[in-house]
């Protein structure tokens, strides 16, 4: 009985390890350099923050977009339609949230 206590907390400890290094992993993966503004214009800080957050969105959408191809391929290894529907709209809300900036600069007819 208590080798059964001892390979569980094992096991529970190599799952919490597992966590921790993929978390660390992911933390690093999305390690940006911020640069200073050097005392220029007020507008160019905001695009900056602005380029920032879209390539964060898109960063997202593309995540989703892979996601959602993974639950296709994998409902129709299982011949599930219920999940082939589910990946369906992830990959259409993978793809607009991928290509948010370029549909908000057609519906506002700015260029950037």
């Amino acid at each position: 009985m208590n080798h059964l206590k001892s390979s569980k907390l094992q096991r529970r400890a190599k799952r919490l390890y597992a966590l921790c290094v993929c978390l660390a992993l992911t933390a690093a993966m999305f390690v940006m350099p911020a640069f200073a503004a050097s005392g220029g214009d007020p507008l160019d800080v905001v695009s900056n923050l602005s380029d920032f957050i879209f390539s964060l969105i898109r960063a997202v959408g593309l995540i989703l977009l892979g996601y959602g191809i993974l639950q296709v391929g994998l409902s129709l290894q299982s011949h599930d339609p219920s999940q082939r529907s589910n990946g369906m709209l992830t990959i259409a809300g993978g793809i607009v949230i991928t290509f948010t900036r370029e549909i908000l600069n057609l519906i506002t007819g700015t260029g950037a």
